[in-house]
């Protein structure tokens, strides 16, 4: 079990601003939500977000994610109570670890009080990004074709990168993939929401199921914006015959999906 986890990087700077502890986390702007509490199954989680001093001068932001009896159970632990964020913190972790880009972890604790299981994890707020569906990038066919190319190359790059590594994000939305826009028209791609990511021994199974789900949501996706963002995945100019395999397998999905509907 993980229990307690601090970024040595960031402990003089929580030891600064008096959070280098779970109760002072815990206690901080308990009615500042940025993502009210979500009540379900006995427990509830909710996110804040706030701006902590830097012991050189500035603020940087960060958000942190509380949780009370929230729990899941896996073949590994499956006689022990186990925080939902643990799970999303150890996927935070494995992905820098395998270099696919996604939030920088500060500190993670869960602790029983009073018989209640709590958990924290805080990270550093995504400087300069934008979800993929904020609404300046929504929809997508209203943007320049140089610059949607770009952003929908890097996000093809950086899911291909995460399939390399067989990780699977299991929940692949457009507001799970943040991008950020910096001079010149260089782009940057960042991954969240890994509470339900694992790895998996067969790629193409990844693939199919990630893929799926985000081109489910790919609203104002035009099919050129579509063909090009997986010719980008694939790393080719022109489908190969696995490719074409893949896509009509994604393809099919889709259309079955929407006939029950």
């Amino acid at each position: 079990m993980l229990k307690e986890y601090i970024n040595d990087a960031w402990l003089p700077i929580l030891q600064f601003n008096q959070l280098d502890s779970f109760e002072a986390l815990w206690a901080l702007n308990k009615d500042a939500w940025f993502e009210p509490p979500n009540y379900r199954r006995g427990g509830w989680s909710g996110v804040i977000r706030t701006s902590i001093a830097l012991p050189d001068g500035g603020k940087v932001g960060i958000f942190i994610k509380r949780q009370e009896n929230h729990f899941f159970r896996s073949w590994r632990n499956f006689f022990r109570l186990t925080a939902t964020f643990e799970r999303e913190f150890r996927n935070i972790l494995n992905f820098r670890r395998l270099g696919v880009p996604t939030l920088e972890p500060i500190y993670y604790c869960q602790k029983t009080v009073d018989g209640t299981l709590r958990a924290i994890v805080v990270t550093r707020e995504l400087e300069g990004y934008q979800p993929f569906d904020a609404p300046c990038y929504k929809p997508i066919g209203q943007i320049d074709k140089s610059r949607r190319r770009q952003l929908i190359a890097r996000v093809a790059t950086t899911l291909r990168h995460m399939h390399d590594a067989h990780l699977q994000h299991n929940c692949l939305y457009l507001k799970h993939i943040f991008v950020k826009e910096g001079v010149g028209g260089a782009v940057d791609a960042c991954l969240i929401d890994l509470e339900k990511a694992k790895w998996r021994p067969i790629r193409s199974i990844i693939s199919t199921r990630d893929l799926y789900s985000l081109y489910r949501c790919a609203e104002g996706w035009s099919r050129t914006d579509r063909l090009r963002f997986f010719l980008a995945y694939r790393g080719e100019d022109h489908l190969s015959v696995e490719s074409k395999k893949r896509l009509r397998g994604i393809v099919k999905r889709l259309i079955d999906k929407k006939r029950q509907l």
